[in-house]
């Protein structure tokens, strides 16, 4: 029986993106409050601070049902998770956290040292693991074919874009794309969480990669220099009895192959009678001499500290006590399209803000209702899926991506890594990202062959929008009454070539 207003940690944030959450019978609406203030954000608005948060008879209730059910070694994917424990923001978006501290992304292309350069993609990797909502709630999970844009404004007056897809739905697979193309950066990833129930503890394995690239860096000047990413698994600690914990856990890695550099990266979880909790440890060395360079300690959401091994000298890495990260910019979401992480999930969230459980499980269940309606009339029509905005990887000997199997899906277009002004463009007239602009509806839901009809579904409604930008390369967008120049985006699959005006639907 759970004990009335229990201080303990939220399950979601272990749970991650991984899990499917299905809506529950609707909780006790007689202690939900509606105080809280749409229209910030979802990290401003989450309830309760910190690592832990206050459950009430009624949630506790939800989350006895959920654990009654469950055995050890059990998959998650299919739990039904409660709205309370949700995030009000799309794991799509969560994603961002990865570049929100651009103050250790911009300057790694520019330090010539391949070592010094090595050590500023750790310091890069390890800022972003702090960052996280009060509660530590679980992101919503993306549907099939949702998607999420953004973009950094930077002090030098340039930008990064971020484009992203949920690019398979079981099991869960979130592919992105990043890039800041007058910083010679570009991040290529997809998350694929995999969940279990251990006991007294939940674990969310992350698997996948990340892809970072130093374009102006490395032998192949297309591919420029790459640094092979995995991420830290996470834990839910004490679910069934005990104070309950979440925990970053097991290793992680950062290899570079040209380098011939490498990180192990241990993310410490506290043992019972010894240790202590957000500790890591870590190595930089030659892989192909093995001589170890540098030792990494500290904690993920405090100092972290670097140690040269030769000179013994110890020096702050990162210091995320402090730390404040930049938070990306969206469309208005007015302009937005109905499969765009925030219009779509604008009802759930505003209710989830609200601390309406039982209006944002109707929301929420509306959207996943949909997602399989739009599922079983594929089957019946013989249509087969495929992402709008990123293709499977080609790799194996001889591919164009040999030795990025593990990416899964890529952006399916080409950007030239060494014309800013020209890879900007190309960029925005893959997706919407800048305000203004309009949403291209090349591609539907399911995508088919350009020779044939939509006839198997009925289109998507389309978000009506402002006049489309012009792009000049710069941060700053202005309309323009003009001709815009097209530009053209090549199909890396067909080699087929179709022309874009910014990202404007063709009449």
């Amino acid at each position: 029986m759970p004990v009335p207003h229990l201080r303990r940690a939220s399950l979601t944030s272990v749970f991650s993106s991984s899990l499917h959450t299905s809506p529950p019978p609707p909780p006790n609406p007689k202690n939900i409050s509606d105080h809280a203030k749409p229209g910030r954000s979802s990290i401003e608005d989450s309830p309760g601070s910190g690592e832990e948060e206050i459950v009430e008879p009624e949630q506790g209730n939800v989350l006895s049902h959920i654990i009654s059910q469950l055995r050890p070694g059990a998959d998650l994917s299919r739990v039904v998770l409660p709205t309370f424990i949700l995030e009000p923001r799309s794991m799509l978006e969560r994603i961002t956290n990865f570049m929100a501290h651009p103050e250790t992304l911009l300057p790694m292309p520019a330090i010539d040292d391949p070592v010094e350069r090595f050590v500023s993609v750790i310091k890069f990797y390890l800022s972003g693991w702090h960052i996280k909502p009060p509660g530590v709630k679980k992101p919503l999970n993306p549907i099939l074919g949702e998607t999420f844009t953004c973009y950094w404004d930077y002090p030098d007056g340039t930008r990064g874009y971020y484009i992203s897809e949920q690019t398979s739905h079981h099991p869960p697979k979130s592919s992105y794309f990043f890039m800041a193309p007058e910083h010679n950066i570009r991040i290529d990833g997809t998350l694929k969480p995999r969940s279990k129930f251990l006991g007294n503890s939940a674990a969310s394995l992350m698997e996948g990669i990340a892809i970072l690239r130093l374009l102006n860096r490395g032998q192949d000047e297309e591919k420029g220099e790459r640094y092979i990413l995995t991420q830290p698994n996470m834990y839910a600690r004490g679910i069934l009895f005990g104070k309950m914990k979440y925990e970053l856990g097991d290793h992680s890695y950062v290899r570079c192959p040209e380098s011939n550099l490498v990180a192990d990266i241990e993310f410490k979880t506290k043992g019972y009678f010894s240790g202590t909790y957000n500790a890591i440890g870590g190595t930089i060395k030659n892989e192909k001499t093995g001589e170890v360079l540098y030792e990494l300690s500290g904690l993920w959401n405090g100092e972290m500290y670097i140690k040269n091994v030769h000179t013994h000298r110890k020096e702050v890495l990162f210091d995320a006590t402090h730390a404040k990260h930049s938070k990306p910019l969206a469309r208005p979401v007015e302009e937005q399209a109905e499969r765009e992480s925030q219009r779509l999930w604008e009802p759930t969230v505003k209710a989830i803000i609200a601390r309406n459980h039982e209006a944002a499980t109707d929301e929420k269940t509306k959207i996943e209702d949909r997602q399989r309606d739009e599922a079983a009339k594929r089957a019946d029509d013989g249509v087969d899926w495929r992402p709008r905005l990123f293709r499977a990887v080609q790799g194996g000997p001889g591919g164009q991506d040999e030795g990025e199997e593990d990416l899964d899906w890529i952006l399916n277009t080409q950007i030239d890594s060494h014309d800013p002004e020209k890879a900007t463009k190309q960029i925005l007239a893959i997706a919407p990202i800048v305000a203004g602009q309009k949403e291209c509806s090349q591609f539907q839901i399911p995508p088919h062959d350009s020779k044939q009809s939509n006839s198997a579904e009925q289109p998507l409604p389309q978000q009506d929008t402002t006049a489309s930008t012009s792009v000049a390369g710069s941060s700053t967008q202005t309309p323009t009454d003009s001709a815009p120049e097209p530009v053209k985006r090549k199909d890396t699959q067909t080699q087929d070539v179709d022309e874009f005006v910014d990202a404007e639907e063709k009449q």
